[in-house]
């Protein structure tokens, strides 16, 4: 797959329906990979008229993993640094989670690249706005069994985290849960760079104040059943950026399940639908 670079860091991604006029740039969140955004996700947004870029973020996947502390403002480079790559000039863009804030920090830094947003069930970074019920806390608090010891047990701890996190309207079944689970860890397993990214999310603080200067199309989606990041979150970020959308999803975790696809794919291509059409 191509890379693009952003200074000493290569980032790995890799687009769907080339041949489309606009392009949304799809971000993930904490120590997900791009497998994240799967292949028949990208393909809806393909049979909706757009081009589809997905990318692994720094200390993620086969993305550069750097040992050096860096910000969120870096990785919002990193995805200006892929529209680069591919020839866009300027993209809609779309976060999950930690994603979420990475797209609100393009928006904020490069304006002029940016034609829509759509924040998924992230935050502004105001501390009342990140609230988690305790089991859901202890997903990221608490480290997996090591995979080479136990690899049993590293798989049935990721598969009970994402179930404890994820759609109770929309659950996946436990074949599909421990496929996921495998796949990611033979694709790649950095589990020293959810800390980095953590420390990078922290380090940004509130943008609440920022975000009141957008002009952009925007749609917030978020679940009303979200146990790590409360729908607080998506009311925060949607009342902080005029003129935004807010989508409260009944049933919706913090998770993308097959059944949520026609949502998200609604909510992205709802806000890219907005913006001022491209010469």
């Amino acid at each position: 797959m191509p890379r693009a670079h952003n200074g000493d860091v290569e980032i790995e991604h890799e687009s769907f329906g080339d041949h489309r006029p606009e392009t949304i740039l799809l971000v993930n969140g904490l120590g997900s990979q791009m497998s994240r955004w799967p292949d028949a996700f990208c393909e809806k947004l393909v049979a909706k008229g757009y081009r589809a870029i997905r990318f692994d973020n720094r200390d993620t996947g086969l993305s550069t993993w750097p040992t050096q502390p860096y910000t969120l403002a870096d990785m919002a480079r990193d995805g200006i640094a892929v529209l680069d790559a591919a020839g866009v000039q300027q993209a809609h863009i779309a976060g999950v989670s930690m994603g979420g804030m990475i797209v609100q920090r393009m928006a904020l830094d490069h304006p002029g690249r940016i034609l829509s947003m759509t924040s998924i069930m992230s935050t502004t970074g105001a501390p009342d706005a990140f609230k988690s019920t305790p089991e859901a806390a202890a997903v990221l608090n608490l480290p997996p069994p090591d995979p080479k010891a136990d690899f049993e047990a590293f798989v049935q701890n990721r598969m009970a985290n994402a179930r404890t996190i994820g759609s109770p309207a929309y659950p996946w079944t436990d074949e599909e849960n421990r496929a996921r689970v495998v796949a990611e860890y033979q694709r790649a397993f950095n589990p020293a760079g959810v800390v980095r990214q953590r420390n990078a999310v922290g380090a940004d603080g509130d943008r609440t104040a920022a975000l009141k200067g957008l002009k952009l199309p925007v749609v917030v989606l978020h679940g009303a059943d979200d146990p790590l990041l409360m729908k607080v979150g998506g009311e925060a970020t949607a009342a902080a950026i005029p003129g935004a959308e807010l989508r409260i999803v009944p049933g919706m975790g913090h998770d993308l399940p097959p059944g949520l696809y026609d949502i998200f794919v609604d909510a992205i291509t709802t806000a890219a639908s907005r913006a001022p059409i491209l010469a």
